[in-house]
């Protein structure tokens, strides 16, 4: 009787190299150290450099078990391997006490100190949402941690090319130490890309810093610069177009309702920015920034505005009014504007009209994205219109507040839009739309 294992073996034995790292690529630690065992080949292939180019490390502050065993395998395979390394981002779930805090930093250390040694390859580096500011950071472990990560991005600085420390919530002489160690070097840092959204203690206003301009004024080539409204002067500007110009694409700016953003920016700076970087888009994400005189003191029609952002959340103020924003403000980026989200609490207002001229005064827009108090009506004339080619809207995606406890009727009348426009819909829109009772 023949042995039929045998042909299926000699295939699996004779497997090319790059065959097998593609298959490893998709399996776990666990199943990559079980995989090492079948044979000298294999476990040779696990060695490969390819396989251990990214990795996610999480520090659980509540691990089950099956959690603790996740982050031990992957904190080990990260010095095993670790001079293969081109992509790490660090993870914090959940802290909830100083020994947990004082335990992450010690473990930094170590590995920090290790990757220093053995590594010459990081080009990427996440560590979000540190929230230095908190009370479960003592000031000598929050200090030790500091001075770790900046002798570590001083060792990586010729090499790092992205850097997201986005959430540090760090002071202002903390925050420049950690940036200035990217360029203490050579005086001047070639990073690409850099995420500080909410990189600094809040009511901070850093605009004002001397410290900051000096910090920004070492970064040589910025493709991509993620950061908070209220680092934003016209020397800052000034530093960007004098510096990064020539690679400048994408500037992505956060406003929040308690960052200070009542400085005066001048629109020739923006011009002169933009006219220097004619890549540049700009990115605006408000968060309970709202009222019109504090939106037209920041959206200058100056700026080549991209995509903009308003979210109210779920807070009402009848004090402010939507209806000068979108039709003053916004219109002026009608060439422009390509994506749009509005997140509203509008229950004094209806803004149905003003909503949807906004939307077909602006030629380029693409994504909509609102939720708000709206009549089931509007989709109808937004979607009549869309079929129709007077925008070019390729999603659409709605969620209808109403003060009904019932929205059964909402629900239907919806249903029987979708029905009358289903061809279009799904053939040319990605879309979603909700009644969502706010009661």
């Amino acid at each position: 009787m023949e042995d039929d294992s045998e042909p299926e073996q000699k295939s699996w034995a004779h497997l090319p190299d790059v065959c097998l790292r593609h298959v490893f690529h998709w399996l776990n630690d666990r199943d990559r150290a079980r995989a090492a065992l079948v044979c000298k080949k294999w476990s040779c292939a696990i060695y490969s450099g390819s396989l251990w180019r990214c990795r996610t490390i999480t520090f659980y502050g509540h691990p089950s078990r099956a959690r603790m065993l996740e982050f031990q395998s992957a904190l080990w395979y990260t010095k095993k391997f670790g001079k293969y390394l081109k992509h790490l981002e660090i993870k914090l779930s959940n802290p909830y006490n100083t020994p947990f805090i004082k335990k992450f930093q010690v473990t930094m250390k170590g590995l920090l100190s290790h990757l220093g040694k053995c590594n010459s390859h990081l080009v990427s580096l996440s560590i979000k949402y540190l929230e230095l500011d908190g009370l479960i950071w003592k000031n000598v472990v929050r200090a030790q941690f500091i001075k770790n990560l900046a002798t570590f991005l001083k060792r990586m600085s010729r090499q790092l090319d992205y850097l997201n420390l986005k959430g540090a919530r760090i002071t202002l002489e903390e925050g420049c130490e950690l940036l200035n160690s990217l360029s203490s070097l050579t005086n001047r840092s070639f990073i690409s890309e850099i995420n500080i959204e909410d990189f600094f203690s809040l009511h901070l206003s850093v605009y004002s810093s001397a410290l900051f301009q000096q910090t920004m004024s070492k970064f040589h080539s910025l493709t991509i610069l993620t950061f908070n409204y209220n680092c934003i002067s016209d020397e800052l500007l000034d530093i960007l177009r004098e510096h990064s110009s020539h690679s400048l694409s994408t500037l992505n700016i956060k406003c929040h309702i308690h960052d200070p953003h009542g400085q005066v920016v001048s629109g020739m700076s923006w011009a002169n920015l933009a006219k220097r970087a004619p890549k540049l888009n700009v990115n605006f994400f408000f968060e309970r920034v709202m009222k019109h005189d504090h939106l037209a003191r920041i959206l200058l029609v100056e700026i080549p505005v991209r995509s903009i952002s308003l979210r109210s959340c779920y807070f009402s103020d009848p004090d402010w009014t939507m209806r000068p924003t979108l039709t003053n403000l916004l219109p002026a980026y009608w060439d422009g504007l390509q994506k749009l989200t509005l997140e509203l609490n509008n229950d004094h207002e209806l803004l149905d009209n003003e909503l949807l001229q906004l939307i077909l005064s602006c030629k380029r827009l693409l994504f909509l994205k609102v939720w708000a108090f709206l009549s089931v009506s509007f989709m109808e004339r937004l979607l009549q219109n869309r079929a129709e080619r007077k925008c070019i809207l390729t999603t659409i995606k709605v969620r209808i507040y109403t003060a009904q406890d019932d929205s059964t009727e909402e629900e239907r009348l919806l249903a029987d839009i979708y029905r009358k426009f289903k061809y279009l819909i799904d053939s040319e829109l990605n879309y979603f739309v909700i009644t969502y009772p706010m009661v």
